[in-house]
């Protein structure tokens, strides 16, 4: 835990006590603060009572007695209009701030030179962070990896002068870190998400820059409109900046040319690594990713060759493009974190031949988008409530079974690409859907393929 000493002997508001909610609570009593904490769920206020933090229905509180309002990043602070406590915090002047800014005051207070490196963008950020963090960990360096990935940065151990932060960053949190300042800030791309949120695109935009903004070194995919030109104003203004694209080549940065990452100065470019042979970084979006994370290493001082070796042996992400197992030329790949149409495209554009895993709880407009890659889709295995609508949308362009369950559609994959003589085959999970309809999370049908494969004959599992 890092204890928040930077509201010692102050008293603090606080809504929103899900688990990073709660963890920041603690961290908070840790550090000496007086915490009034709340939340729409009772159990939630419980739980939080009984572990011992003070909490309080803040419609009633003295807000004038508030140092700071911490907000849980899941409640909307502008869009599509504010929480009431936001209200009530902006009415009595209080600050408005979460967990990510008090990591960035603690990491000032405490070791303001310790390396931060913080990853956004719409689409990557989590192989990305995975990624640098597994870089730097092979390298034998102290890494302490959190944030919207999945573990509450205040959970992590406390800055201290070696110690590196690797922290995924939602545009929740920036939105709710005003001093943001890492060593190097990545932002990856934008497209249209969260406008929800947000209220435009442009104002979308507009947060996910406050990181690049800050950092020392702006990390940044010139890939599309709104990040060339975010990366051309962090220029404008003094920052450090290197452009990565994986569409382009660059004259300074690093940019993609098929699996090769290329490093370009004065506009002379050379081999900085290949990815070919890397199973968990196929795809010209790892290409990104890779690119991202060469630069953020290089600039906290990771070596050439303690980078590349990183690459090379990076395991995956948990759920994303994952390959779990090998019978024969047929590799089984869990992409089960794939919850929408647009998060399974970048694991069907990797592999040539696929035998398709798909279906769940749907999301609006299905899997229309996804026709480029239907060529590639030797056959799809349809399960949950989207069978029906995903088999209406393959028609006959595709061959296809509704499998109903996805022990069963394992099964029937795996034994059809067993027959299959073409070449190098994948069994792939890229659901395209939410998990609700037959499993918890992503994470807990993600786990149920690969127990699904493992009982497969024959099969070489890689995890």
């Amino acid at each position: 835990m890092i204890p928040v000493t930077t509201f010692s002997g102050k008293h603090v508001a606080l809504f929103g006590l899900g688990g990073s909610g709660l963890a920041t609570a603690q961290a908070l009593v840790a550090g000496g603060a007086e915490v009034t904490a709340w939340d729409d769920n009772p159990d939630n206020v419980a739980k939080a009572a009984a572990g011992g933090i003070g909490t309080g229905d803040l419609h009633h509180a003295d807000w004038t007695a508030f140092s700071a309002f911490v907000l849980s990043p899941g409640v909307p602070l502008t869009h599509p209009k504010p929480h009431w406590t936001v209200e009530l915090a902006q009415k009595a002047g209080v600050e408005i701030i979460g967990d990510v800014e008090l990591f960035v005051r603690e990491r000032a207070a405490a070791a303001p030179d310790c390396p931060f490196i913080a990853i956004t963008g719409t689409n990557g950020k989590s192989t990305t962070t995975a990624l640098i963090a597994h870089i730097l960990t092979s390298s034998g360096r102290d890494t302490q990896l959190g944030g919207n990935i999945g573990t509450a940065v205040l959970t992590l151990d406390p800055p201290a002068a070696s110690r590196f932060f690797v922290v995924e960053c939602s545009s929740y949190q920036i939105d709710l870190a005003p001093t943001i300042n890492p060593s190097a800030g990545i932002l990856l791309n934008l497209t249209p998400d969260h406008l929800d949120r947000h209220g435009s695109m442009e104002h979308y935009a507009e947060i996910k820059e406050r990181l690049i903004a800050g950092s020392d070194t702006a990390i940044v995919g010139v890939d599309d409109v709104y990040t060339e030109a975010i990366a051309d104003r962090a220029a404008l203004a003094g920052r450090h900046v290197i452009r990565i694209a994986r569409h382009r080549p660059l004259g300074q940065g690093f940019y993609a040319d098929g699996t090769r990452i290329m490093r370009a100065e004065g506009g002379l470019s050379s081999v900085f690594a290949d990815l070919d042979g890397i199973a968990t970084l196929r795809g010209n979006h790892n290409a990104q990713n890779a690119a991202a994370a060469i630069a953020a290493c290089l600039a906290v001082g990771v070596s050439e060759s303690e980078i590349r070796d990183g690459l090379a042996s990076f395991p995956g992400l948990k759920h994303r493009m994952q390959p779990v197992g090998r019978k024969g030329d047929v590799v089984f790949v869990n992409d089960s974190k794939a919850t929408n149409a647009d998060a399974a495209a970048p694991a069907l554009s990797s592999y040539d031949r696929i035998y398709w895993i798909a279906g769940g709880l749907p999301k609006e407009g299905g899997i229309t988008t996804l026709a480029p890659f239907f060529p590639k889709i030797a056959k799809a295995y349809l399960i949950g409530e989207a069978a029906p609508a995903f088999a209406a949308t393959l028609g006959d362009v595709v061959p296809f079974e509704i499998s109903g369950t996805l022990e069963q559609a394992v099964a029937h994959a795996a034994a059809d690409a067993a027959k299959d003589e073409s070449g190098p085959l994948a069994v792939m999970l890229s659901p395209a859907c939410a998990s609700f309809d037959q499993y918890k999370n992503f994470e807990v049908r993600g786990d149920a393929f690969v127990s699904h494969v493992a009982a497969i004959n024959g099969v070489t599992m890689l995890i």
